[in-house]
């Protein structure tokens, strides 16, 4: 996964509020991994996305 290039073409920046012990286990992460903060959450945005497909309405919704 450290090898993966993250946040490739165009970006965009969002703003959103989170939890503060979320927000300081990412901080500590990205001191233990190096990764950049930007990286990680793309991640774990990523990962969730994935997860999730149905929110975008690519499949049909389950019940």
């Amino acid at each position: 996964m450290k090898s993966q290039k993250h946040n490739q073409g165009e970006l965009k920046e969002i703003k959103v509020k989170i939890e503060k012990e979320v927000a300081e286990d990412f901080e500590k992460m990205v001191k233990n991994t190096n990764i950049k903060l930007d990286d990680l959450v793309l991640i774990a945005m990523k990962r969730f996305r994935s997860s999730h497909t149905d929110y975008l309405k690519l499949v049909p919704m389950t019940e």
